[in-house]
């Protein structure tokens, strides 16, 4: 028998204690030597790990279900995008009684009322004011006074086909009793006294009266009628207030459910799987384009943010929804100032993108080394370039049910009638008189279990997402690992390395994917709640001391940023060498990190640029799904009727974020066969007295003329 294979149970003596102590470079393994098999080094001493993350991950799946079940039975999307009216019926619901399926338009019905609710300190809030749904915004006459009665009901013998036939108007069928009510703003018929416009499908009043109109009424007799830019205000207020601004940006990504299945879901697949197959044949040529199509890219979609912000040509992202009333009150809104505030950010980024070029020129030859070593292992094992494509479709199906059910959740809320101590009188058809009493208007009420709900089910999305990535990962990590074991020879291969890798993960290892993923998970979701709670305690910076509170939080991200970037580090090399040995998650962290830290300048050199040249590859990938999804949601179809969305902002992250966790997936590729090498590399000088025996001829010949061959075995 040849010379016995040195056993490394722990690795004695400490992680590269061979390497460090001084052996001289690799060379040709002796034929002479009995080196062991590829498959039994991949599958030695392999049985189930982490189990009780696996049991952990599988009822947090079946939580999903529960709680996703209950969104699907108690939410209606139509609550993020429409009002109520006075009965809490949701305007463009089919099962409201009445029937207000085509009326999607909120109106105010008593201006008095919506002037009220913008004065300081009193208690009428325009939530409580007289509302209901109507097909479009009604417009003030110069000939007659227009009226908008309530829905017929009660001695209203009207049908609601004739309600609208007759222009919401049944003023002249109404006796004495119910005219003088109607004259004195309690309806149940209000005049139409200021023009309005449909933004975000509610009418915003102008400031204004029309003169005809308010001439016609005071002929009539009717009260007095408030004036001025409060009643307008009011309306701007309730309609760009925080919750309503997210109702809406969640609406839109309903709304332009195409834009993300082709520039989320097939365009980044279409981009990864050519960019994959161009680093394959053409590494030194692909290099330069990813760098100067990061430029062009980000500089596009940076002058297309400038473009709807307004600050570039008159594209202007408009509030307004159909057409405008003359001389009316045009609101800049909440989604503007944001699209501006993306606008001044993406400058930033392409300041950086720019200076992050002139630095990358001169280091471009060593990342096609590197990547020329990724792209020979991707030519060993070929179908590693459509492996991505099996997690990509998982995960599209998941974030298809995951949108769906989220849009339902954070629509799940009760609709209660609230509380007020406000002036509300309004006419009863039914009981025929004014009732001062059950007049407060409607709202949507979350209740604490409905915000942990959705807390659950962001923290889901997170954690089930990168539990698939880092399947994704470990099964092209034992591919590439079978490739450097058998010395880069496709005959010591087993016959299909990728669904050899896959057997083994679901066999043993799932458990440990479930760790890891929750680990990221965990310190993501800390930072979220830290970010959550300093927004709730803006005051707290302002306050004497504030100063200190502002640079404690400061110090508490940043340690969470370092935090959060090493575990993500530390696990892409820990399912390495759980692909490689069968570890459990800690002892493969652990070998990992030994290995890793007593190389980490060696293998910084190696392989961080070609680390920094994939995530611009990825960057680019995003960006192209961000820029088509900007030219698509800026058709016709999304800026104009029920398809028109309060802002593109939303979708184009959207699909930017879908885009690139999609990129990875198909960059991990490449990413991992860089990584895995160079830690079996590492792994294999250690085992073999700082010789390593499989280490593929273009590996050395890469390492060596890049000087980091004697680096490594020093």
């Amino acid at each position: 028998m040849g010379m016995e294979r040195e056993k490394d149970e722990g690795f004695p003596g400490g992680p590269l204690g061979a390497i460090v102590g001084g052996y001289p470079p690799p060379a040709t393994p002796d034929v002479n030597i009995e080196q062991p098999r590829t498959l039994d080094k991949i599958r030695e001493k392999r049985k189930c790990r982490d189990t009780a993350f696996l049991l952990l991950f599988i009822a947090f799946l079946v939580g999903m279900v529960v709680n996703s079940s209950f969104a699907f039975n108690r939410g209606d999307p139509h609550r993020l995008l429409y009002g109520l009216d006075y009965k809490g019926n949701v305007c463009g619901n089919k099962d409201s009684d009445p029937d207000v399926r085509d009326l999607e338009v909120r109106y105010w019905q008593n201006p008095n009322q919506v002037y009220q609710s913008g004065l300081h300190k009193n208690p009428l809030n325009l939530v409580d004011a007289r509302s209901i749904c109507l097909k479009e915004c009604p417009i003030p006459s110069d000939e007659a006074l227009n009226w908008v009665c309530d829905y017929p009901e009660g001695f209203m013998k009207l049908s609601m086909e004739d309600w609208l036939d007759r222009n919401y108007d049944y003023y002249e069928f109404l006796g004495a009793e119910e005219r003088n009510s109607s004259l004195q703003l309690q309806g149940p018929c209000y005049p139409v006294i200021f023009p309005s416009t449909n933004v975000f499908w509610s009418c915003q009043f102008t400031a204004h009266a029309s003169n005809a109109s308010l001439r016609l009424w005071k002929q009539m007799g009717g009260v007095g009628i408030d004036e001025g830019d409060i009643i307008v205000k009011s309306i701007h207020t309730t309609i760009n207030s925080h919750s309503a601004v997210f109702k809406r940006y969640a609406a839109d990504v309903g709304k332009a459910w195409p834009v993300l299945i082709v520039c989320g879901g097939l365009l980044p697949l279409f981009l990864s799987v050519i960019w994959l197959v161009m680093i394959r044949y053409f590494v030194g040529v692909m290099t330069w384009v990813t760098i100067l199509l990061l430029n062009i890219l980000t500089f596009s979609v940076t002058m297309f943010f400038y473009t709807k912000a307004g600050w570039i040509g008159h594209d202007t992202i408009s509030t307004v929804i159909g057409e405008s009333a003359e001389d009316s009150f045009e609101t800049n809104g909440t989604e503007l100032d944001h699209l501006r505030a993306i606008a001044v950010l993406m400058t930033i980024i392409l300041v950086i993108v720019i200076l992050s070029t002139i630095a990358l020129i001169r280091r471009v030859l060593i990342a096609n080394a590197v990547l020329k070593v990724a792209a020979k292992a991707i030519g060993a094992i070929r179908t590693m370039i459509i492996f991505p494509i099996f997690p990509y479709v998982i995960l599209a199906i998941f974030y298809m049910y995951w949108v769906g059910a989220a849009l339902y959740l954070l629509s799940s809320g009760e609709i209660r009638q609230n509380d007020c101590n406000a002036d509300c009188c309004a006419y009863d058809l039914v009981a025929k008189k004014v009732k001062c009493d059950d007049c407060c208007g409607y709202s949507i009420h979350y209740t604490h279990h409905i915000s942990l709900a959705i807390i659950f089910h962001i923290f889901g999305c997170y954690w089930i997402t990168q539990f698939i990535i880092a399947c994704s990962l470990t099964v092209i990590a034992g591919s590439v690992s079978s490739y450097y074991w058998a010395g880069g020879e496709a005959s010591e291969m087993p016959f299909l390395p990728v669904i050899s890798s896959a057997k083994r993960l679901l066999r043993y290892s799932l458990g440990s994917m479930a760790f890891g993923s929750l680990v990221v998970s965990i310190i993501e979701s800390i930072r979220y709640i830290l970010e959550s709670v300093r927004r709730r305690l803006k005051h707290v910076e302002a306050a004497p001391g504030g100063c200190i509170a502002k640079m404690m939080w400061c110090s508490a991200q940043c340690c969470l940023g370092c935090a959060e970037w090493t575990i993500k580090f530390v696990n892409r090399n820990a399912y390495i060498m759980i692909a490689i040995t069968g570890k459990s998650f800690c002892t493969a962290a652990g070998q990992a990190t030994g290995l890793i830290m007593n190389n980490i300048l060696r293998i910084g050199a190696v392989n961080v640029i070609g680390d920094v040249i994939l995530f611009l590859g990825k960057i680019c990938v995003s960006l192209t799904c961000a820029l088509f999804a900007f030219l698509m949601l800026d058709t016709h179809r999304y800026r104009s009727a029920h398809n028109k969305i309060s802002s593109p902002l939303f979708p184009v992250l959207a699909c930017w974020s879908i885009g690139y966790v999609i990129a990875s997936l198909f960059f991990a590729v490449v990413e991992m066969a860089i990584d895995t090498i160079i830690l079996s590399f590492c792994q294999d000088a250690e085992e073999h007295q700082g010789i390593p025996q499989y280490a593929p001829p273009l590996l050395t010949e890469t390492l060596r003329n890049h000087s980091e061959m004697q680096r490594l075995t020093q």
